[in-house]
């Protein structure tokens, strides 16, 4: 999923892989979605994802996942992303940043990913704000 920090020229992409059985969010990363066939951002997202053992992969046709995805067992298709589909919209309507049409947007890289990681730490894994808050403030 992407959005933009200072003006729509600069996309930020949102990387996450989902659990297709809970829908849970597993893992996330910031980045971009392909520059000139460099994937870091879904490298560092594979690497977190390590530990889960995944052995199948649902995607949509970018030629990053191709590449990178040798091995295991790859699908690709709208039909098994239709949840990730689906967490984006909730995503994009409790966080205003991640909306397209909006007034409220990010001016820095950092303030971004930290509202919107803070938002899926909180929504998603659970995890209290007083202590993620005073970390960032302190």
């Amino acid at each position: 999923m992407w959005s933009y920090v200072q003006n729509k020229d600069s996309r930020r992409w949102l990387w996450y892989a989902i659990d297709h059985n809970t829908r849970e969010i597993l893992a996330y990363v910031f980045g971009e979605r392909e520059l000139e066939g460099k994937n870091e951002a879904f490298l560092e997202l594979k690497a977190l994802l390590e530990p889960f053992g995944i052995t199948t992969f649902y995607t949509d046709g970018l030629s990053t996942y191709e590449r990178n995805l040798k091995g295991f067992r790859h699908i690709i298709g709208k039909k098994n992303t239709q949840r990730i589909e689906r967490k984006n919209l909730t995503l994009r309507t409790r966080i205003k940043r991640l909306c397209r049409k909006t007034i409220c947007f990010s001016k820095c890289q950092d303030m971004h990913d930290i509202v919107i990681g803070l938002v899926i730490n909180i929504l998603e894994f659970g995890l209290r704000v007083e202590g993620l808050f005073y970390r960032f403030v302190a």
